[in-house]
């Protein structure tokens, strides 16, 4: 029987206490276009937990935004997928 908490993969650590969010938000691939939804599930200073319906199609670089308007957001890197979650790093 299942938690329903998702296990870190192997080898990856984490740096900083997250914060459960659950906020609907939006991906948007480099050049700013193909908003895709999905949920933030937890969030830190350094990355974020992702639910997307099709982790598989993601880049290894895209941007997160809160609300639809994609020139807002962060610039992230995938760090780990394991099914629909995504573990993403903020990167400069």
């Amino acid at each position: 029987m299942s938690s329903g908490k998702v296990r870190w993969p192997a080898g990856i650590k984490r740096r900083e206490r997250r914060k459960s969010v659950y906020q609907p938000s939006w991906i948007t691939l480099e050049g700013g276009f193909a908003a895709r939804p999905c949920v933030v599930q937890d969030l830190s200073a350094s990355g974020a937990k992702l639910t997307i319906d099709d982790p598989n199609t993601l880049p290894a670089k895209l941007r997160l935004a809160f609300s639809r308007d994609t020139r807002t957001g962060r610039n992230c890197e995938v760090v780990w997928r394991l099914g629909k979650t995504v573990g993403i790093r903020f990167v400069r």
